[in-house]
């Protein structure tokens, strides 16, 4: 036998030594657990509680074949449902759930895979959400009182899921809202309600206004005529003043007075470029416009 025969004897040996090493072993890491089937038989489970720890395992080659789980808490969104409260008022719930696979054999022979089992649970999840939440009103839902609900659930789910091996840690509800129609029914008197608030704060604010409007022009008028009653009382002191004065003025110079009395009324009478009198020439209203050492009556004598 030639060496490269022999070269390739020892190569395909090698790969058969590889291929049977691999399949007589099966690695387990901590966050798995193993179960070891023989013709779909289980007969050893590896990592679960009280069992084997994690590690590398042997397993007679194409006998027998390995089944993996995970150990650590898993996380599974039911689909949203239409659930019908006690006060018949329709909500549309999405819930969720967090679980671990206790016990691997169990889950195994009973759902035997992990989508069997988020189908089974999301069904007992839908069951007791509907069953615990068809007993209260839509306030209980929404109120402080809706951690005791998510227990019940709680509690429910895991009476039906230890059947599966499984143990449910927790129930919770993302989202709690109403049907679109009763959305819009809710929102439409909502907005009633709100433009009802907003006309009457309206009218208390246009019913304000008018106290201040009215209190200010009551203000104004009692302003207006107090000042006007000053006015008249300083107007009617100052023509007093002014009386007096011409009185006083007239008994000092009687013809003083006269003529000044008339150079006022030339001055009134003959301001515009227009005026047009029609008067007697010795009118008394003309006894002045003679000469300054006239003969007239109103004439200045030297």
């Amino acid at each position: 036998m030639s060496g490269r025969a022999k070269l390739l004897l020892l190569g395909v040996a090698i790969v058969v030594v590889i291929i049977l090493v691999l399949s007589s072993t099966f690695k387990v890491t901590e966050y798995q657990q193993a179960i070891l089937l023989q013709f779909g038989e289980p007969r050893k489970v590896v990592n679960a509680t009280g069992t084997q720890q994690p590690g590398l395992y042997l397993k007679t080659p194409f006998v027998q074949n390995v089944e993996y789980f995970d150990k650590r808490i898993l996380d599974f969104d039911a689909p949203a449902e239409e659930v019908i409260l006690g006060d018949q008022k329709r909500l549309v719930v999405d819930t969720f759930i967090r679980y671990r696979i206790t016990d691997p054999l169990k889950f195994y022979q009973t759902v035997g895979s992990e989508g069997i089992a988020r189908t089974r649970l999301g069904a007992i999840l839908n069951a007791a959400t509907r069953q615990v939440l068809g007993t209260v009103e839509l306030i209980t839902v929404l109120s402080g009182e809706r951690g005791q609900l998510m227990r019940f659930i709680l509690d429910q789910v895991n009476r039906q899921s230890k059947d599966f091996g499984v143990d449910v840690i927790d129930v919770r509800i993302r989202r709690a809202d109403l049907p679109d129609e009763n959305s819009l029914a809710v929102y439409r008197r909502m907005q009633t309600e709100r433009d009802r608030e907003a006309k009457e704060y309206r009218a208390q604010g246009d019913e304000t206004s008018q106290r201040i409007r009215s209190r200010a022009d009551k203000e104004r008028t009692i302003l207006l005529a107090n000042a006007k009653r000053e006015s008249e009382i300083l107007r009617g002191q100052g023509d007093a003043k002014a009386v007096k004065i011409f009185a006083d003025a007239f008994g000092q110079d009687e013809e003083f007075f006269s003529f000044y009395r008339s150079m006022q009324a030339y001055r009134q009478a003959l301001s515009s470029d227009d005026t047009t009198m029609v008067l007697s020439p010795d009118s008394e209203f003309f006894r002045y416009f003679g000469r300054l050492y006239g003969q007239g009556e109103g004439a200045l004598k030297p």
